[in-house]
């Protein structure tokens, strides 16, 4: 009998994996219908030797400590500051729109304050603001609005603007200055083995039990377990009762070139021109050494797999009627992007995982076997430690102590 099935080995079903065998002495079966660990982190060497993304580029970066330092168990980090160009009139420039895209664009020279007040200038009031239309034309204008979101958006989602939620584009900043980073938050890295490896570490316990190419249908009735924590699509898990949910599905063209690099920078994103969305050159984010390069293109597309909730206000009211049915289901969580119909960044998943667990340490009593077990590995652990601490003032220079090391333990090297 296991105490929990998790559905889904990406960053959801795998923190929760980790946090209850670990932190509740639970036994964990944790299913997933791919052949691998990983969810879309799934990363992997490829023909040529080169780390790739399978499922398209994974950049880490949060705000927060407490997530950082929580996935720092299970690896080390690369800093890395991811950077977009986007090629616009023919012209290859930053993406998110800052003061070198005004001016190479425009022609023009302007400082930090000139290219707030051209944007300004540019821009058209919009009240109220309800689609990812009104966001991008309240902040630039139509004409920027036009040049470098309408046709993106329409390749990725497959709708216009105009008929999105304004969550799509509020991601999107637009700066005055000469940041061309993509991403502003605190902490910006990549894990220093790759996310495989980080899946790896934290899987690795007793108590945890992965089976893959297992689909939930399969062994739900045949294999006994206490409570469940669904990370795939809400409504997939109700049998599409009240019809499926839109998402966004994606396809990906990998190619090796014999060259050194191919880019200037991680990605390329094409808003006015090709069938594809965007170029991804790998060794750019893994900081990997090797003569050949490997890239990715993306092609959006209507069916597949499903990758991103559409958030449109008619696909909101159907997920709310699943969001009432999930509530008053028993013994069932549902965690990450598709089982709560959200878009989130990794560190967002991790963090919904995180307090889901601390929910669930308030709700569902241990057994006072489980209580008895884990104050014994703790009074052990303390133990240990206190050796460690003491082992120092014990032994003369040039002794040996117990051999033992932690570096693996810890996610290090």
């Amino acid at each position: 009998m296991f105490d929990w099935l998790i559905v889904g080995a990406g960053f959801a079903g795998s923190v929760l994996a980790e946090r209850l065998a670990t932190q509740r002495n639970e036994k964990v079966l944790l299913i997933d219908r791919r052949a691998h660990i990983g969810g879309n982190a799934y990363d992997e060497y490829d023909a040529a030797g080169l780390l790739v993304h399978r499922y398209g580029p994974h950049i880490f970066h949060t705000n927060s400590q407490q997530i950082l330092d929580y996935l720092s168990q299970f690896t080390a980090w690369r800093a890395y500051e991811h950077r977009v160009r986007g090629v616009v009139d023919g012209k290859r420039v930053p993406i998110p729109i800052n003061r070198t895209t005004v001016n190479t664009l425009y022609g023009l020279d302007l400082d930090e304050a000139g290219v707030a007040a051209f944007l300004a200038g540019k821009a058209e009031p919009v009240d109220p603001i309800r689609t990812s239309e009104d966001v991008v034309v309240s902040q630039v204008g139509r004409e920027l609005y036009e040049a470098f979101f309408r046709g993106y958006t329409r390749k990725q989602w497959g709708l216009d603007p105009a008929q999105l939620d304004k969550s799509v584009t509020a991601r999107v900043p637009v700066r005055s200055n000469d940041d061309d980073r993509y991403f502003t938050d605190t902490h910006q890295c990549m894990p220093a083995q790759g996310y495989t490896r980080l899946f790896e570490r934290m899987l690795a316990h007793q108590n945890i039990k992965v089976m893959l190419k297992t689909d939930l249908r399969e062994i739900s009735d045949v294999i006994p377990f206490r409570r469940m924590i669904f990370t795939g699509p809400i409504d997939e898990y109700f049998g599409h009762r009240f019809g499926k949910l839109p998402y966004r599905s994606l396809s990906f063209e990998h190619v090796t070139r014999d060259q050194d690099w191919f880019q200037e920078v991680g990605t390329v994103n094409f808003p006015q021109s090709e069938a594809y969305t965007r170029i991804t050159e790998f060794k750019h984010l893994t900081g990997q050494e090797h003569p050949k390069t490997s890239l990715v293109y993306e092609y959006p597309q209507a069916t597949g797999e499903p990758y991103y909730p559409v958030p449109t206000a008619e696909s909101q009211a159907l997920y709310k009627r699943y969001e009432e049915l999930a509530r008053s289901t028993a013994n069932v969580w549902f965690v990450g992007r598709l089982a709560t119909y959200r878009y989130y960044n990794m560190d967002q998943v991790v963090g919904q995982a995180l307090a889901t667990f601390r929910r669930i340490n308030e709700e569902v009593p241990m057994s006072a076997r489980k209580q008895l077990d884990l104050k014994r590995r703790s009074a052990f652990r303390y133990a240990e430690a206190l050796f460690d601490d003491l082992a120092p003032i014990a032994l003369a220079p040039g002794a040996r102590g117990n051999g033992r090391t932690e570096t693996a333990d810890r996610g290090e090297g």
